[in-house]
This record gives C-alpha cells, sequence and structure tokens, in this order.
C-alpha cells in the first residue's frame, strides 16, 4: 500500500512540474493512391473468378475454409458495387463504369494473384473508352468454428435423455485485394488488401436459430464486401487525421497567463505573449517562446514560418524540441505540395 501512495505523489509530482502540456489539431493528408491528371474515367472489374486448372486446389480450399462459392461470389459482386458506386460520387472521375461481364479469372484458393497482362487492361480500357481500370483481384472468407457453454447454460430435456444446450461461434475473416492499374503509362498505381472479422453464434441444438444464423452470416459477408469496395475508393480521396503537439507550459511568469488562454482556446491571445518572450533575456525562455511560436504558425496553416520559428529555437537557443519538429513540419510541407497537385487534378473542368 505504502508503495503505490508513493508511485501515486510521484506521478502527480511529475505531472505538476512538467514542462510541455499536449495539444491536438486536424491535418489534412494527401490521398495514399495518386492518379496520373489524364485519368478522367474509369473502368470497374471483378477478377475473382478461379481459373478452371485452379478449381480443385480452391475448392479444397474452400473446404477448409468452410467457403462456399455462392458465398464468394455474391460477396464479391457486393464489393465491386461498393467501389463502383463510390467512385461515381467522385468528382475525380467524369464517368465509372462497372464491367461485370467480363470472364477475367484469378489463381483462387485465397491468393493474391499476379498482375493481369497490360494487353488485357490496355483492351479493356480501349473497349470501354475508359483511362484506368480498377480491378477486385481477391475475395475470400476463412472460417473457424468454436463450441462452447451456450451463455445461458440449461439442459434441455428430449425425450427421456438429458441435453446440454451448447453455443457454436463461427469466426469469418472477409479479405479483399485490389489493384489500380494504369494502362497509358503501364504503371500499377496500387494494390492494397483489406481484411474485417466477423463473428456469428447460435445454439446448435436449434435448427432453426443455426440456419438464421448462417442467413445472417451471408447477409454480414456482402455487407461488408461493400463497405470494403467503399473503402477502397477513399485510397484515392485526400483524409483528415488527429494529430498530437506538445508546447510549453513553463518559461518565465508570463506562460501562466498563455497556457489559460491555450487551455481556453485563445491561442491569438497566448501568441501575442510568447511573441514577447522570444526577446527574453533568458535564453531557455526565449527558445520555449520560439518553439510555442512554431505551434502557432501550424495551427494558423503557416508551415514556412512554422519551420522559421522552430530552426530559431533550435539554432539560436538549442532547445531540442524544436529539432525533431522541425522535420515533422518539413514532412508536413512536402505532404501538402503532393495534396495541392491531387487537389488541383481533383478541381480540373
Amino acid at each position: 500500500m505504502k508503495n503505490a501512495v508513493l508511485f501515486l505523489c510521484i506521478a502527480i509530482a511529475c505531472y505538476s512540474c512538467s514542462s510541455t502540456n499536449l495539444m491536438s489539431l486536424n491535418v489534412t493528408q494527401p490521398a495514399p493512391v495518386s492518379l496520373p491528371p489524364y485519368v478522367k474515367t474509369a473502368a470497374v472489374v471483378n477478377r475473382t473468378r478461379v481459373m478452371d486448372e485452379n478449381k480443385t486446389l480452391d475448392a479444397i480450399h474452400k473446404a477448409v475454409s468452410l467457403e462456399t462459392g455462392s458465398l464468394q461470389a455474391e460477396g464479391a459482386s457486393a464489393s465491386m458495387s461498393g467501389l463502383a458506386d463510390e467512385l461515381m460520387k467522385n468528382n475525380r472521375f467524369s464517368i465509372v463504369k462497372p464491367l461485370d461481364n467480363l470472364d477475367l479469372r484469378s489463381f483462387g484458393a485465397g491468393v493474391f494473384p499476379s498482375a493481369l497482362p497490360w494487353d488485357t487492361v490496355a483492351r479493356i480500357c480501349r473497349e470501354s473508352n475508359t483511362d484506368v481500370l480498377f480491378s477486385l483481384e481477391l475475395f475470400s472468407t476463412e472460417s473457424k468454428v468454436s463450441y462452447g457453454p451456450a451463455p445461458t447454460t440449461v439442459n434441455k430435456i428430449i425425450g427421456n435423455v438429458s441435453i446440454l444446450q451448447q453455443q457454436v461461434s463461427m469466426t469469418t475473416l472477409v479479405k479483399t485485394g485490389w489493384r489500380i492499374y494504369d494502362p497509358a503509362g503501364r504503371n500499377i498505381l496500387d494494390e492494397f488488401v483489406l481484411s474485417k472479422d466477423l463473428v456469428f453464434s447460435s445454439k446448435v441444438i436449434n435448427p432453426v436459430a443455426t440456419a438464421s444464423a448462417l442467413i445472417e452470416r451471408k447477409e454480414a459477408v456482402k455487407q461488408v464486401g461493400n463497405k470494403a469496395g467503399q473503402a477502397y475508393a477513399y485510397r484515392i480521396l485526400p483524409y483528415s487525421m488527429r494529430v498530437s503537439r506538445y508546447y510549453y507550459v513553463r518559461g518565465d511568469g508570463s506562460f501562466k497567463i498563455a497556457t489559460r488562454m491555450a487551455r481556453t482556446g485563445n491561442w491569438d491571445g497566448a501568441a501575442k505573449i510568447w511573441q514577447q518572450a522570444t526577446t527574453s533575456a533568458s535564453g531557455k525562455t526565449a527558445g520555449r517562446a520560439c518553439y510555442n511560436m512554431a505551434i502557432i504558425s501550424e495551427i494558423n496553416g503557416d508551415l514556412i514560418g512554422a519551420i522559421q520559428w522552430a530552426q530559431k529555437a533550435y539554432e539560436s537557443y538549442n532547445n531540442r524540441l524544436a529539432l525533431s519538429y522541425v522535420n515533422v513540419l518539413k514532412n508536413r510541407q512536402s505532404d501538402n505540395t503532393i495534396l495541392k497537385a491531387q487537389n488541383e487534378v481533383s478541381s480540373a473542368p
């Protein structure tokens, strides 16, 4: 007990003596996948049908993973629809064409296949009059079954036999694999695998409940397939994420007032105090104030100013936190260059 109290006291003391606080801000990141400027139209294809020579191997895989042909086919179709529907909402494309009548094959057996031949890609895009090809290359479900007592375990009497109710649980891993082909540049712009776990359960002695659970599983797999298609469409879209930054709360006496302002969201008021402190006779205080001014600049969207303040904090005052912050800001600057190019392409008529 004494050790626990001592640990708590040390933790509180360390927290109260900390020279920094943590804040967060939204940062827009470039899309993981950049499309060439000339890409205006897209075709979407489903390549998950198994090649004839691999059907035996694929059948073994399905048996082991508790997958059925209809589950795979309907799930893949739902994924293709999810992707096509989401791409149609995107201003990046003038036309999106789902091509569900093509007989494209893959290895099967839950294996992400080798890429399509470029002659095939070029032919599909030429005949559909599209610039780029989105291909669903893999749709696979792998299930595992486990048995255990039902949550409310009760003995059932059937005839003169007492039967202990059990619950069967099935965990299904739904896996989708995608590629984006650019026939003009003969580049694979992206290849990516998405996975999602689903869990289903029912009482094994209740046939109706078991059948219902299987139907529910099939519908859930189709829904997950559709969501996977939507999610993959987001890989060509910039996205927002929350990032954390430390700022100094200790320097000279004025930092206490600035910190209270920052905590209430009055960053402009805090900035006026920190800017005055950048000329402090104390190098430590001036360095921390310069660092905080870099934080303020980033909050205001001025990355160049933020880099300049952070560089001054490190170069003039040897503020070690500022050195790593300079690298963070330069990475953001590089990302913004990519983001600007992506936005210019997306907004082009």
